[in-house]
C-alpha cells in the first residue's frame, strides 16, 4: 500500500528545516578565519559566557587575548562580528551606515515592548523621528533646563542633609537616589511633570518600572532572538499577546513593566495635549511653563507635514524611550562617578576643590559648568572606562568588507588589513573595547586617569577616527543613531556633581558593590542581589 502524500512532504520539510539549522555548522565563511575563543556550548556558542550579569569579565578577556577583531558563535552555530576596533566601527555606523541596519526583521523585542521609538525603528521612520525630536536637545534648550535640573538637585541635596548625621556619616543608597533624581529631572524638563517630592522612603511605581527594564529584560535573552524571528509572521500586538500565554516570572515581570510603562506614558501625553489647548497663558504657570521637550515635541508635530508627523503610537513610545534611556543611563554613569571617586579621594578632593571656588556659593551658569576643565576630565575618563552601554548591534545587509585600523593576525597566520562580512552577519560593536582600545590609547589604556584628557591627547586619536558622538569615545555611539540625549546627560551629571560634591564626603562602606552587565551596567550589593542599588557612606562637609 502506497504511503500517504503527506509522509514524503513531511520528511522532505524535515530535512530542510534540519539542513537551515545545521548549515552554519557544516559550511565555511569567511569570517572563521578571524581570530575568537572556541565556543563553550555546541547549541548555544559563546552565549553561556557573554549573556550572564559578570560577562564583562569575559569581553575584557576576548578583547585582551583575541584582539580588537574576533568571530563569536551564537545560538545554533550562528557567526557573530565582534568589532572594537575604531575604523571599523566608523564604516559601520558613518560611512557605510545604510549596509549595517540596526534592525532587518520587522520589529525588536524593544518595539514589541515599548513601541516604535527612537530605540527601535529604523530606516525612514528613524530619520522622521529623530529630525522632529533633534532640536528640542539643543543647547539653547538646555540652556532652558538649566534651573529645573538645578531645583530638584538641591532638592535631593536637602533630603540627603536630613538622612545624613551630622558627626559619622550615614551609609545611603545612592543608585536609588541617582534614579529618583533623574527620573524627576527628565519629568519636569522633559515632560512638564513632577513624579516625586522626596518625601517617601521609595521611588514610586513608574520609575520602579523604569529602574527595572534593562536588568529584567537581561535575564530574557531568548526573548531578544525568537521576537525578530516572530514579527516576519505576527504582527506586534499579537506577539505582545503570545508573550502573556509564557510561563515564567521574568517574563510575567517584564510584560507588568512594559504596560506600566506604556499605560503612564500615554495618560502623560494627554496631560500634555491639555495643557496646550489651554494656551500660553496657563502653560507659563506650569513646571516647565511649556518648555518642556514633550511639550515642544506636541507643537512641532502639529505644525510639520502630515508624512513628519509622529502617530500616537510613536508619541508614547517616544516618551518611554526617552524616559527609559534617560533615567536608567544617567542614575548609572552618575553612580559610576560616585563609585569611583569614593574609591579615589585624591581626584575626589581635587575636583570638589576645582567646583567650590567656581560656585562661590551660586550655581553656576551652563555656559560655565561645562567648561570647569577637571570636572570635564573626570566625566570623560569615566565615560571611557565605564560606557554605560556596553554594545550596538548591527546586522550586514550585503555581502562587503570592513578596513581595519589595526591588522589582524588571522587563523592562517597571515595579517588582514579588512574583514570580509557575509551578508547577514551580526555585529556587536564593543563600545567599551573601543574605548579601551591599547593601540590608540596607549598601555594604559584600562587605568582611570582624568589627566589624561587636560594635555595632548594621543597622536593615534587623529589617524583612528573614532566615530563617537562625544569626545573621542564610543560611550553614546556614533552616526545617525548616537544618543541623541547626551548632551543633558552630560549637563545633569555635571550639575548634580556640583551640587552634592560640595556639601557631602563620599567614600566606600562595608556593602560590596559589584557591576552588572545589561543593555545598560547597574551595580547591585554583591553577586548574589539583583535589585540596583549602590551603598556609599555620606559625611557632610563643615
Amino acid at each position: 500500500m502506497d504511503a500517504p502524500l503527506y509522509v514524503p512532504i513531511a520528511l522532505a520539510a524535515s530535512v530542510f528545516s534540519l539542513w537551515l539549522i545545521f548549515k552554519r555548522y557544516l559550511t565555511k565563511s569567511p569570517l572563521d578565519n578571524l581570530p575568537g575563543p572556541p565556543p563553550t556550548s555546541f547549541l548555544f556558542g559563546h552565549l553561556p559566557d557573554i549573556s550572564h550579569r559578570q560577562s564583562w569579565r569575559e569581553w575584557e578577556f576576548i578583547v585582551d587575548a583575541y584582539g580588537p577583531v574576533t568571530k563569536l558563535q551564537g545560538l545554533l552555530g550562528l557567526r557573530v562580528l565582534h568589532v572594537a576596533d575604531p575604523k571599523a566601527l566608523h564604516s559601520i555606523l558613518i560611512k557605510d551606515a545604510e549596509h549595517f541596519p540596526k534592525k532587518v526583521e520587522p520589529a525588536t523585542d524593544t518595539q514589541v515592548l515599548i513601541g516604535p521609538g527612537l530605540m527601535a525603528t529604523d530606516g525612514h521612520q528613524h530619520r522622521k523621528q529623530r529630525k522632529l525630536v533633534t532640536p528640542v536637545f539643543s543647547v539653547g534648550h538646555l540652556r532652558n533646563m538649566t534651573h529645573i535640573i538645578y531645583g530638584v538637585t538641591h532638592k535631593l541635596q536637602k533630603v540627603l542633609e536630613t538622612r545624613v548625621s551630622t558627626k559619622d556619616g550615614s551609609v545611603i543608597d545612592i543608585n536609588g537616589w541617582m534614579a529618583r533624581a533623574t527620573l524627576e529631572m527628565l519629568g519636569q524638563a522633559g515632560l512638564g511633570h513632577s513624579f516625586d517630592d522626596f518625601t517617601e522612603d521609595s521611588i514610586d511605581s513608574y520609575g520602579e518600572a523604569l529602574k527595572m527594564f534593562f536588568p529584567v529584560l537581561a535575564r530574557l535573552p531568548l526573548l531578544t532572538v525568537f521576537v525578530p524571528k516572530l514579527s516576519y509572521v505576527f504582527p506586534d500586538w499579537l506577539i505582545n499577546k503570545m508573550l502573556r500565554l509564557m510561563p515564567g516570572r521574568d517574563i510575567r515581570r517584564m510584560l507588568e513593566i512594559s504596560d506600566a510603562m506604556t499605560r503612564r506614558s500615554f495618560e502623560l501625553i494627554n496631560d500634555r495635549k491639555t495643557a496646550l489647548l489651554q494656551g500660553d497663558e496657563v502653560l507659563a504657570k506650569q513646571i516647565g511653563a511649556g518648555k518642556d521637550i514633550m511639550s515642544l515635541l506636541l507643537k512641532a508635530n502639529m505644525t510639520t507635514s502630515e508624512a513628519e508627523r509622529h502617530t500616537d503610537a510613536e508619541l508614547v513610545a517616544q516618551m518611554s524611550t526617552m524616559l527609559l534611556g534617560g533615567m536608567d543611563t544617567t542614575a548609572n554613569a552618575l553612580s559610576r562617578i560616585l563609585h569611583v571617586l569614593s574609591q579615589k579621594p585624591d581626584v575626589q578632593e581635587r575636583l570638589r576643590a576645582e567646583i567650590v571656588e567656581a560656585r562661590a556659593d551660586d550655581d553656576l551658569a551652563y555656559d560655565d559648568i561645562v567648561k570647569l576643565p577637571y570636572l570635564e576630565a573626570v566625566c570623560r575618563e569615566t565615560m571611557r572606562l565605564y560606557p554605560p552601554a556596553e554594545f550596538v548591534v548591527r546586522t550586514a545587509r550585503k555581502d562587503t568588507t570592513i578596513p581595519l585600523f589595526e591588522p589582524v593576525r588571522a587563523r592562517d597566520g597571515s595579517l588582514m588589513t579588512e574583514v570580509p562580512v557575509p551578508k547577514d552577519t551580526m555585529i556587536l560593536g564593543h563600545l567599551w573595547g573601543c574605548n579601551t582600545n591599547k593601540a590608540v590609547w596607549g598601555d594604559d589604556a584600562y587605568e582611570f586617569k582624568p589627566e589624561r584628557w587636560l594635555g595632548e591627547l594621543p597622536k593615534a586619536l587623529d589617524e583612528a577616527r573614532v566615530p563617537g558622538v562625544y569626545s573621542n569615545l564610543m560611550t553614546f555611539s556614533g552616526g545617525g543613531r548616537s544618543c541623541i540625549g547626551f548632551k543633558l546627560s552630560q549637563v545633569e551629571m555635571k550639575i548634580v556633581l556640583s551640587v552634592l560634591l560640595s556639601a557631602f564626603k563620599f567614600d566606600m562602606s562595608d556593602k560590596p558593590i559589584t557591576w552588572n552587565s545589561s543593555i545598560v551596567v547597574y551595580p547591585t550589593t554583591g553577586d548574589v542581589n539583583t535589585h540596583p542599588e549602590m551603598f556609599l557612606k555620606l559625611t557632610k562637609i563643615a
